[in-house]
């Protein structure tokens, strides 16, 4: 029945306007805004929806979005310049950078301004 669909995924945020700037600004991402909405176009044509929740919002507590990226390192100093903070995980080591570097690939998680849980990691 869906196998010709093209589907997409979505998430909540409780201030439209922050998560445009964050999302736009923040991270360089092309995103589009129609009917109240926003519409995050990732590499590879994926889009993510992204709707207004207001109070009723709760932020996801797993990671949302992940961004592969061929030098965390140089990541994570490009988004710490850009005022992003790095989430440390209890048992989860991190180095001083906030990039946890065992039990798979290099990663490092942060958060939108809606608490949503974005993660990049190195390929």
């Amino acid at each position: 029945m869906f196998e010709k669909t093209r589907a997409f995924s979505g998430f909540s945020v409780d201030d439209i306007a922050a998560a445009q700037r964050f999302y736009a600004e923040t991270l360089g991402l092309e995103v589009s805004e129609a009917n109240g909405l926003l519409t995050l176009h990732l590499a590879g044509g994926n889009h993510v929806l992204v709707y207004p929740k207001g109070d009723a919002h709760t932020p996801a507590s797993f990671t949302i979005l992940n961004f592969p990226v061929d030098d965390i390192d140089a990541a994570v100093d490009e988004l710490a310049r850009r005022g992003v903070e790095f989430l440390r995980y209890p048992g989860m080591e991190a180095d001083a950078k906030g990039v946890h570097r065992a039990d798979g690939p290099p990663i490092a998680w942060f958060a939108d301004p809606a608490g949503n849980v974005l993660a990049v990691l190195q390929e």
